[in-house]
């Protein structure tokens, strides 16, 4: 599994990062930090994280 961002539409809400911490971050300035390629154990919180995006700017590929 591959997440992708797109950074241009993502404007930091951090809905993501409730919704899959252990994928989603905020850094000190509050940008988010993801990894882009997450254990598959964790697709039900990243299909989480991308379905309340408000944006819509988490997409996963496989």
């Amino acid at each position: 599994m591959k997440v992708v961002v797109d950074m241009n539409k993502c404007q930091d809400h951090g809905q993501c990062v409730f919704a899959a911490p252990d994928v989603f971050s905020m850094d000190e300035g509050g940008r988010l930090l993801y990894l882009p390629d997450p254990d598959d154990a964790l697709r039900d919180e990243v299909e989480e994280a991308a379905d309340v995006c408000p944006l819509q700017a988490i997409r996963i590929e496989d």
